[in-house]
């Protein structure tokens, strides 16, 4: 009798740890597939600064004012003024609406003859429409950043965009690439995964930077700068494109683990931004 009960004790213990396993590997994969939801999509900036999160429109456009400045061999001064003026005017989106006839991410009137709408909604446009005007004010470089860029926008009330300067440091810091590793963005995986379009990311960088990429994957970069400005542009735009992975100077951003950051890989070459 007691041999049977001790059978039995052990056939039910047995069948609770195996159960016990399943249900705790399975409630562990289930977690796995669903961080990503939880996560939800951003992007974040840190450098030595501060830190801030942002939308990925943010981020993407962000990295596009960056490297129309860096296109125009602008100081990293004037690329203060256009945040300061971008988060002031539309949080750095681009809208299609606005003030009376104002859009885009400055919020430039048509009527105002700085260009279209359908030109205004291009943020490599609208940014150069803005760095041309700036450049035109006098020793915008020594004013105070809201000044600037009331100068340039002529505001009913030009002392708001003073509230952001200390974002638009943090901002220029990071895109410009003077500071390394300092934007990641992260974001559900699709249930249907979009192909790959390099390509297209090469030849809207080059459209916003003026540098003209080669044929495959690798971006020629000749400065760390240089370098960590098109890391940070390629991974704000890497959903966009499809991007799974980027690598520069030792470490490595992917779409996989974009909550992770930039993290170490052997595989990844200095002066050269490599996309995939």
């Amino acid at each position: 009798m007691a041999r049977r009960f001790s059978r039995a004790v052990l056939t039910i213990t047995g069948i609770v740890v195996v159960l016990g396993a399943a249900i705790f590997f399975g409630v562990y994969y289930l977690l796995n597939r669903a961080k990503p939801l939880a996560i939800g999509e951003h992007c974040q900036v840190k450098t030595a600064l501060g830190t801030l999160d942002l939308e990925i429109e943010q981020a993407q456009v962000a990295a596009t004012i960056a490297a129309v400045a860096t296109d125009r061999r602008l100081p990293e001064r004037a690329v203060e003024v256009a945040y300061v003026t971008a988060i002031q005017e539309s949080k750095l989106l681009n809208l299609p609406f606005g003030d009376r006839d104002s859009v885009g991410v400055f919020q430039q009137r048509p009527s105002q003859g700085w260009g279209t709408v359908e030109q205004l909604q291009d943020p490599v446009y609208a940014t150069r429409k803005f760095f041309s005007a700036l450049t035109k004010v006098k020793r915008y470089q020594r004013l105070p950043l809201h000044e600037a860029a009331q100068a340039v926008q002529r505001s009913a009330d030009g002392s708001a965009y003073a509230q952001h300067e200390e974002d638009a440091k943090i901002l220029a810091a990071a895109f410009t690439g003077r500071a390394a590793k300092a934007v990641h963005c992260w974001y559900p995986a699709p249930d249907k995964p979009a192909p790959v379009q390099a390509a297209k990311a090469r030849k809207e960088l080059a459209r916003a930077l003026g540098q003209q990429t080669s044929p495959d994957n690798r971006i020629t970069a000749p400065t760390d700068r240089r370098g960590w400005l098109i890391a940070s542009w390629t991974v704000a735009h890497a959903q966009k494109y499809g991007l799974r992975k980027v690598r520069f100077a030792g470490v490595a951003w992917s779409s996989a683990a974009g909550q992770d950051g930039w993290v170490a890989d052997a595989k990844a070459a200095a002066k050269t931004v490599e996309i995939a």
